[in-house]
């Protein structure tokens, strides 16, 4: 205990020093935080996003098959491919009317996506719209804002309805209730319906037209192939052998005999998030990697400051040595100063990351999205830990230096 306030009153007593010290340890514990408090909020967004494609679902798209002369093709399918000028146009109603009739199958829709300028008055815009089946309305769990969504019926005979997202209708409308006007799509008029909820930025989906999908197949795109596919499950823990039902279904339609040839990916939220999961904590370690630079950075500084510490007190070690103190006594006084620094460095830091963490949420929160702040506890052991272990490691070289000094010597250092 009375070293402890001994090393406390040494560093009250440099209080410009002992904060310059710090000051790297608190960057670095801050930027550690910031990554995991970020990271747990971005997850939360995710979840999010993928509850309103629903928890239980799985996603067929087309793609190039990989066996293909067109090696632009090693592409993930979808919507992509379209873009690239690369059509796969094998994807038809008679997949997804078989796939409606597997056991685990609650219901499944098509989605096909084109773009079209889309005009109200003097309003004009490039947009990307997508058809799909109104199936689609009884699997995600989007909301209206106002108006109604599409029928069965009013697909089934390709009527011009459009549903907006939140974004472009405020842009096209401006101040006018956009439900029952006219909105010319390309070269065709659509009744306005409906407009979505605000979803966020990162769905994308505000900015979005959404029409039947065969108004969009026969009248926009003049095509009667999907791009993807959404299914419900009712047992999303038999996701993986339905996932090989829909293959083998899609084989057979399609008369491939060679997995290697699909034209089609089937993949499971599962696959999904284990995918972003593998991405996500990429970024992650590649952030705290950065982080510990900085940490690393600190140390040395508190190494560099603490030899500095050591030269200054030379005289006052000689003589605590001279009146009888021991080299561990003077060693454990220089390396508890050392760790103390880094600790309350690691305190400021920890503060400093949530408070940041909280910043980031808020500016999130004002754009819509379905951000959480949180400071997961594993960020405070780590800071804690780290701080901790830095101070030790760092401390222990110049701590060492005072205790081995001779008394004789450093008495007489001026």
């Amino acid at each position: 205990m009375k070293i402890l306030q001994q090393s406390l009153r040494a560093l009250r007593a440099n209080k410009g020093r002992t904060i310059l010290t710090m000051l790297g340890i608190v960057i670095g514990i801050s930027t550690v935080v910031l990554v995991l408090s970020a990271g747990a909020g971005f997850r939360s967004l995710i979840d999010s996003e993928v509850a309103t494609l629903g928890t239980n679902t799985l996603f067929v798209q087309t793609r190039v098959p990989p066996t293909t002369k067109n090696r632009a093709a090693n592409s993930s399918g979808g919507p992509q491919d379209a873009f690239n000028g690369i059509t796969i146009s094998s994807f038809k109603q008679r997949d997804l009317d078989g796939i409606k009739k597997l056991q685990n199958v609650v219901g499944a829709y098509g989605i096909v996506t084109g773009q079209a300028p889309a005009s109200y008055r003097g309003n004009k815009k490039t947009a990307i719209y997508y058809g799909a089946e109104a199936e689609r309305f009884e699997i995600d769990k989007t909301e209206l804002e106002s108006g109604r969504f599409y029928t069965e019926a009013e697909d089934n005979s390709g009527a011009q309805v459009v549903i907006l997202g939140n974004k472009i209708a405020q842009d096209l409308f401006k101040q006018d209730d956009p439900v029952g006007k006219l909105l010319r799509i390309g070269t065709l008029n659509f009744q306005v319906i409906g407009v979505y909820e605000a979803q966020g930025a990162l769905s994308g989906n505000d900015d979005l037209l959404f029409i039947p999908a065969n108004t969009a197949q026969k009248k926009l795109l003049g095509i009667d192939y999907y791009l993807i596919g959404i299914v419900a499950l009712a047992d999303i823990n038999s996701a993986d052998s339905t996932a090989e039902q829909i293959k083998l279904l899609m084989r057979s339609n399609h008369s491939i005999t060679n997995p290697d040839k699909d034209d089609f990916t089937v993949q499971t939220q599962a696959e999904a998030m284990a995918t972003f999961n593998t991405i996500f904590s990429g970024i992650t370690y590649l952030l705290i990697a950065i982080a510990a630079i900085s940490l690393i950075v600190g140390g040395v500084g508190i190494m560099n400051i603490m030899y500095v510490v050591v030269t200054e007190r030379t005289a006052e070690i000689g003589l605590k040595k001279a009146i009888g103190a021991r080299e561990s006594d003077i060693l454990r006084e220089f390396l508890i100063e050392a760790v103390l620094v880094t600790v309350l460095g690691g305190v400021v830091g920890i503060i400093f990351g949530a408070l940041l963490g909280f910043l980031v949420s808020v500016i999130a929160q004002s754009a819509n999205l379905a951000w959480t702040f949180s400071v997961p506890i594993s960020a405070m052991v780590l800071a804690f830990g780290v701080s901790g272990a830095i101070g030790i490691f760092f401390g222990v070289f110049p701590a060492r230096s005072a205790a081995k000094m001779d008394p004789i010597e450093a008495l007489r250092y001026e």
